[in-house]
């Protein structure tokens, strides 16, 4: 029996990267790995946006839920859905760019602002951005700045650590970058504290168990350490060249296979990952395997970014 049939069905985002004005340069899908089948429910080819370097503007990305609706983020705009896909509203701030990964807790959306190296805070209640926090380093210690999202006076445009991931729960908010070399935490009192130790180029860090769960993108794998130094590392799946697309369509050449970003637990065993060219992985903690993958495309240009469990019937 394959294991993988008796799975939840994920939800997950895409950018292509390099994609040209008028082109598709993102999607969502629904994947159901009992079937091994693909449904893309949302062909992003918004056109107008910044196409400039290699992801910037493309794409959706972070995605989340409340009551009925499906939060989705791209990179400078919060859209709610229906669970049928059909848009209800979305929302701008002049603080958000470059956004990544986002994360629910109680009534508030968390959402990373790459852009502008800040976390910002969106009120489902009040369907508005209400907090914002800028990230910087003085010497060795973090420094959190707050800032109101809707005045004049918030952070410059800035994005020296590249923050990506987001993750909240009842001890407090934390967030990592490809350049923050930690995973960060911010307290009560507004401190900004190394939670842990990451090595660059990560994404998607955040605690779990009694560690510290990431995809570590610079290396090809997805990896989980506990405190104690144990780890399980998986390699990210790869695919033979000759059946690769869009090779040659990427003028940043910074696409490429084996890219390790999206992650989402499924319980304390099993947790799904994503990969370019746009692939969703289960892997098994317990016995450090990798169960199964689903390919949604050839495209190397093509990469995941966010991933959830479908929380719908």
């Amino acid at each position: 029996m394959n294991m993988t049939s008796e799975f939840p069905k994920l939800i997950t985002s895409s950018v292509v990267r390099g994609s040209e004005k008028g082109q598709s340069h993102g999607g969502v899908y629904i994947v159901d790995f009992a079937s091994q089948m693909v449904e893309q429910h949302i062909d992003w080819n918004k056109s107008d946006i910044d196409f400039a370097g290699r992801g910037w503007d493309r794409g959706l990305r972070g995605i989340e839920f409340s009551d009925d609706l499906i939060w989705i983020a791209a990179s400078d705009e919060l859209f709610a859905y229906n669970k049928n896909f059909r848009l209800v509203a979305s929302y701008k701030n002049q603080y958000l760019k470059h956004c990544h990964e986002i994360c629910k807790r109680d009534n508030l959306l968390f959402l990373t602002s790459t852009g502008y190296d800040s976390l910002l805070t969106f009120d489902l209640a009040a369907r508005q951005f209400i907090w914002g926090m800028y990230v910087s380093k003085n010497g060795v210690h973090w420094v959190g700045q707050p800032f109101d999202p809707n005045a004049s006076s918030g952070p410059p445009f800035a994005n020296h650590y590249h923050l990506n991931n987001v993750h909240v729960d009842s001890t407090g908010i934390y967030f990592s970058g490809l350049q923050t070399n930690a995973i960060l935490f911010l307290d009560s009192k507004m401190q900004v504290t190394e939670f842990c130790t990451l090595p660059s180029g990560t994404h998607n860090a955040r605690p779990f168990l009694d560690g510290a769960l990431f995809n570590d993108t610079a290396k090809n794998s997805v990896r989980y350490i506990t405190r104690e130094g144990k780890q399980r590392a998986f390699d990210v799946i790869g695919f033979d060249n000759r059946d690769l697309t869009g090779t040659g369509l990427d003028d940043s050449k910074i696409a490429r296979q084996r890219f390790a970003r999206g992650l989402c637990v499924i319980n304390n065993r099993f947790i799904a990952g994503g990969s370019s060219p746009s692939t969703i992985s289960i892997y098994d903690l317990a016995k450090g395997e990798r169960l199964g993958s689903v390919n949604l495309t050839m495209d190397v240009r093509n990469a995941i970014h966010g991933l959830e469990v479908w929380p719908f019937r």
